[in-house]
């Protein structure tokens, strides 16, 4: 995010990448070329379907590999490779200059990974960016300055985004790319406003907004926000909702935002509209009414907000949002109840996304012992801990032909567990090995064969063991 700063023009300059891999665009000479580094195959995938498209939105501006393993896998379906492209306004001022690709190429199932930094408007139309991009089937967005992507609208570069979703592939950004992938921008054109400022004056001369660019399918009336616990920024987004109500920015007279924490924090959203939540927290908010009080240099008053904390685990459904699950706080004058990050839901619908829940019952070490979760109201979770260093807890799952099972595992930092997706006769069918503790595991399934049939989840202690709850969500789609 940018510093607030007095007046904030249109972004001309940056520092370019100069690495032997780059290609070189010729600009005004008062601007730095836009650069290109490549890594991993020099030639893209070739490839007619994907099974996407699928979305990463990070609360900071790093790629977060749990959600971007799991976005990969579902864009290539379980096989072959894809290719990604990171889109950067400005290059690193120290370190790798090339980050995100670090990581992405560390991760099963990707060809290449092409940064390119772009720093100005023009760049949007540049014909190398744009063949690079639509040859990709995942387009990442650097964390910096989102003024700079919201000056992409209209030029070919949009488009070329487009249709990267449209042919199944996916989009997603940390903390100003997170920014961009909303329908409504918080564009921060004319600098960085904060909560107690956006309170004060909902029409603070530093609240800008960018419309019409990413309209992502099941993902309407939403304003994204980063950074969002550490730098305190409910407040401003309660702000924003009230303003796009006010202002019929968005439709239907209501509008949401969603707020990502830093440190890990990754929301992730698949082809049918569920979220998952990895790292981190993150809040879903909605305004459904007008405001009592929004107007330029009064302070704002907008009574019950509706709130969603969604935990590491838990699953927001975006195509059928839940009328449940929230928590209601309200701004009084400018002034924001106590407790905005915490609070008891009005009504309970089970997990956040509106499903039901699963605690293990040891003994469930084995097939035969298994927890049966043939009958969980899904999206659910199901949740147990690593009692020693050998536990193994199984869960028994349906899947019909055709459907596709997805299982995402929060794990405490207390220990490091695995997580194995088995046949009825317990063969390994997927599995998840993450390193460390407290990484996160998730894996896909599809069913191919005719008929129903019989599966089962099993978390297994790899190092460690203790008390702590890992929580699963399981999803069928």
């Amino acid at each position: 995010m940018p510093l607030r700063l007095p007046r904030k023009t249109a972004p001309v300059a940056a520092v370019a990448v100069l690495a032997a891999a780059m290609t070189l665009t010729a600009q005004h000479p008062s601007e730095a070329a836009a650069s290109r580094v490549r890594l991993g195959s020099a030639s893209d995938v070739s490839r007619t379907s994907w099974n996407g498209p699928a979305f990463t939105m990070n609360g900071a501006g790093g790629v977060v590999a749990a959600s971007m393993s799991r976005a990969v896998d579902e864009i290539r379906g379980g096989s072959g490779s894809i290719d990604v492209v990171v889109l950067a306004g400005s290059a690193p001022t120290s370190g790798s200059k090339t980050p995100e690709c670090d990581t992405v190429m560390g991760l099963t199932g990707v060809n290449s990974c092409t940064t390119w930094t772009l720093t100005a408007a023009a760049d949007g139309n540049n014909s190398q960016v744009n063949t690079d991009v639509r040859n990709a089937e995942f387009v990442y967005f650097a964390g910096g300055d989102q003024c700079r992507y919201a000056a992409w609208k209209g030029t070919a570069l949009e488009a070329s985004v487009e249709s990267v979703v449209a042919k199944g592939g996916g989009s997603g950004g940390g903390s100003a790319g997170h920014h961009i992938n909303s329908p409504l921008v918080y564009d921060a054109c004319n600098g960085s406003v904060t909560s107690s400022e956006a309170l004060a004056n909902p029409y603070d001369r530093y609240i800008g907004f960018t419309t019409g660019m990413f309209q992502w399918a099941n993902y309407g009336g939403v304003i994204n926000d980063s950074h969002f616990v550490a730098r305190d920024r409910m407040g401003r987004s309660m702000a924003f909702v009230a303003r796009a109500i006010k202002d019929g920015l968005t439709t239907n007279g209501a509008a949401w935002a969603v707020g990502v924490e830093e440190g890990g924090g990754s929301l992730f959203l698949d082809r049918n509209g569920m979220a998952t939540q990895y790292g981190k927290d993150a809040y879903v908010v909605l305004g459904d009414h007008r405001p009592e009080q929004a107007v330029d240099r009064k302070p704002l008053t907008y009574s019950n907000f509706k709130i969603w904390r969604l935990t590491p685990g838990a699953t927001f459904d975006f195509k059928n949002r839940p009328t449940c699950g929230y928590y209601l706080r309200s701004v009084t004058n400018g002034t924001p109840d106590p407790n905005l990050y915490s609070g008891t839901p009005v009504t309970n619908c089970g997990s956040q996304g509106g499903g039901g829940s699963l605690a293990e019952s040891e003994p469930n070490d084995t097939r035969d012992t298994a927890d049966d979760a043939t009958a969980l109201t899904l999206p659910g979770s199901i949740t147990g801990s690593m009692k020693s260093t050998g536990d193994r807890d199984y869960f028994k799952v349906g899947l019909a032909s055709g459907q596709t099972a997805t299982v995402n595992c929060a794990v405490p930092t207390a220990y490091d567990a695995d997580l194995y997706w088995l046949d009825s006769t317990g063969s390994t069918l997927e599995r998840s090995v993450n390193d460390g503790a407290g990484s996160n595991e998730s894996v896909t399934f599809t069913r191919t064969a005719s008929g129903s049939g019989t599966y089962y989840v099993d978390v297994e202690a790899y190092s460690g063991s203790g008390s702590s709850t890992y929580s699963c969500t399981v999803s069928k789609s």
